[in-house]
């Protein structure tokens, strides 16, 4: 308890921080705190509630999540939004200001994926999954080409539309879709990262597609992984 106390002290914090007027350190001073990248990620897609971010989050505790979300608070990023009924409950979103951090995510994901020590096999939330798509895809490979997906998720439902390369996701149904994956999200990262093949995920209850199996094999396609940098000087 004494230790929380001394990490939590906002003298100690202070001098956590960098004495540099770069911005881009200065953004670090803001989002450079462990768990707060993951927590800002989780709200991408719209407000959560404080128990859908800890079961998105199963490594980060009720105390440090809290912490982290009055700190993006504090910081303007986060913002806290009473639904009405019959909802009625208290949610997270992002400010506008929060939602341009957006680009940031997906540069910083293309950046890394690249890294020798990237392991894709660990566990991910599905909005991870969601943004991972829109981040990784290419848009020439997937030029000339229109389609509707819908994902459900466990308890949670997504879609992602294609028009002429240009992709957008999303929280929620889309009318009339071409292909829907129900699963997990390790399931479609499987089957478009690394190849693996649909009736192989099917076997194992990870994935099960409904629609034209040449679209999905089609789709899986777009997602090329890029060659890792070399390890050590250049």
């Amino acid at each position: 308890m004494k230790l929380q106390k001394i990490t939590d002290d906002p003298e100690i914090a202070q001098k956590r921080r960098y004495d540099d007027a770069c911005a881009a350190t200065h953004g670090m001073d803001i989002i450079g705190e462990r768990w707060t990248l993951p927590v800002m990620r989780e709200l991408m897609l719209g407000p959560r509630r404080f128990s859908e971010l800890r079961k998105s989050l199963p490594a980060l505790s009720a105390n440090v999540l809290t912490q982290r979300l009055t700190g993006l608070e504090d910081a303007g990023i986060v913002t806290r939004i009473k639904l009405p009924p019959p909802a009625s409950v208290q949610v997270y979103g992002l400010t506008p200001w929060g939602q341009e951090a957006g680009p940031v995510f997906q540069t910083l994901g293309r950046w890394a994926a690249r890294s020798p020590r990237h392991d894709p096999t660990r566990p991910f939330s599905a909005v991870s999954l969601m943004l991972s798509l829109r981040t990784m895809i290419d848009p020439a490979r997937a030029r000339g080409t229109t389609m509707r997906i819908a994902f459900n998720l466990g308890e949670e439902a997504f879609f992602l539309t294609l028009d002429d390369g240009a992709v957008a996701i999303g929280r929620g149904a889309v009318e009339r879709p071409d292909l829907v994956m129900t699963g997990t999200p390790s399931g479609v990262a499987a089957a478009v990262y690394a190849g693996v093949s649909f009736d192989d995920l099917a076997r194992d209850g990870l994935l099960r597609i409904e629609g034209d199996r040449a679209t999905a094999a089609r789709f899986a396609t777009f997602f090329p992984m890029p060659v890792k940098a070399p390890q050590g000087p250049a």
